[in-house]
């Protein structure tokens, strides 16, 4: 069986041997009706390989239900997941059918499983014994045929020993386990993930690209927050790069590590009719030939030189806003807001 890995609402990138054999764990397992635990640091994509085994799995026409039980008040969760009787408790006007319910059919994917209370832990491991629920207030039980899937950041066995954690109830969840590797330990996925992100991004922004010295320090960062961390960094970096290309210079410290920001310089083929990044360069080569005794106002200094450039770009345009914009690497309206700023405007009218 060929696994699907991507769909309209999630996809899976990578080619490193850790995901490989992920990818093969998911290929045997999703065929099964067996409980799967995934293990794995925050922000590796556990929901994503729940996805996976559910879409790749007998019960794919049917729900996928996702529930956060670290996110859901404790209070509250078990209304959540088992749903009530009307008239069951104070404010309970109608029946609602709870989240395992909705899953009938399907799977549910209860993530950050051992931050369930250990009072619930009682009712799941009822439910994988008797494959039935019992609503909030209700006298019958009620028959249901779901695939559980869970995943947790935590050490389970070590919740056990603090009593935390059901024993009975990890041995039922845990008759598969996947563990994934953060992103730290596959490194050679960060370009096609730092790509894949981008990709998506360049379809509402600006084109841009990474160019291989910036990619070089993507590779090398530890990322802690593993793959949700690089898609909102790239992200960030899309919107406040300048020019079309990203490199060293426009990265934070903490991706730069020791490496001076200095050493930097914009490649000679970006600094070619790339008047954003002309605009840094000259103001460094201003600043080489020294500062004079009485100094420079740097705000003057820097408006003056953006304003000749956004003339420059107008005047080679014909003062067409969108073909000025796009020689300068800017949004349309990125391009208004510095000419109002400036109080440029157009001589013939």
């Amino acid at each position: 069986m060929k696994i699907k890995l991507e769909s309209d609402s999630f996809s899976i990138i990578g080619e490193s041997q850790p995901i490989r054999e992920i990818f093969d764990v998911v290929e045997r397992a999703a065929g099964s009706q067996s409980t799967v635990m995934i293990y794995g640091e925050s922000g590796t994509g556990k929901e994503l390989i729940a996805r996976a085994l559910h879409m790749n799995s007998p019960r794919a026409s049917k729900p996928f239900i996702a529930v956060n039980c670290g996110a859901i008040p404790h209070e509250l969760l078990e209304s959540e997941l088992f749903g009530y009787e009307k008239g069951a408790f104070t404010g309970a006007v109608n029946t609602r059918v709870g989240r395992m319910e909705l899953a009938n059919g399907g799977t549910i994917f209860l993530d950050e499983i051992g931050d369930m209370p250990t009072s619930l832990q009682v009712k799941l491991l009822r439910v994988l014994a008797e494959r039935e629920i019992d609503r909030i207030g209700s006298t019958k039980p009620t028959p249901i045929d779901i695939r559980v899937i869970t995943a947790t950041h935590r050490n389970l066995e070590e919740s056990i020993k603090e009593g935390n954690f059901r024993e009975d109830l990890y041995y039922r969840l845990n008759i598969i386990p996947i563990n994934l590797p953060p992103l730290r330990e596959r490194k050679t996925d960060i370009p096609l993930l730092a790509n894949h992100f981008l990709k998506q991004l360049n379809g509402t922004a600006d084109s841009k690209t990474i160019n291989d010295e910036a990619m070089g320090f993507l590779v090398n960062y530890s990322w802690p927050g593993n793959i949700r961390e690089l898609a909102n960094f790239v992200e960030r970096m899309v919107v406040l790069s300048m020019g079309s290309t990203i490199t060293p210079r426009d990265l934070p410290e903490k991706v730069l590590g020791d490496t001076p920001r200095d050493k930097w310089q914009p490649l000679e083929d970006e600094e070619e009719g790339n008047p954003a990044q002309m605009l840094q360069q000259s103001l460094r080569q201003s600043f080489h030939v020294g500062i004079p005794e009485e100094g420079i106002n740097l705000k003057k200094t820097v408006e003056e030189f953006e304003k000749e450039l956004l003339l420059e770009a107008l005047e080679k345009t014909g003062w067409v806003k969108n073909k000025a914009a796009n020689l300068l690497g800017l949004n349309r309206t990125t391009l208004v807001e510095k000419l109002k700023k400036l109080k440029i405007t157009n001589p013939t009218g």
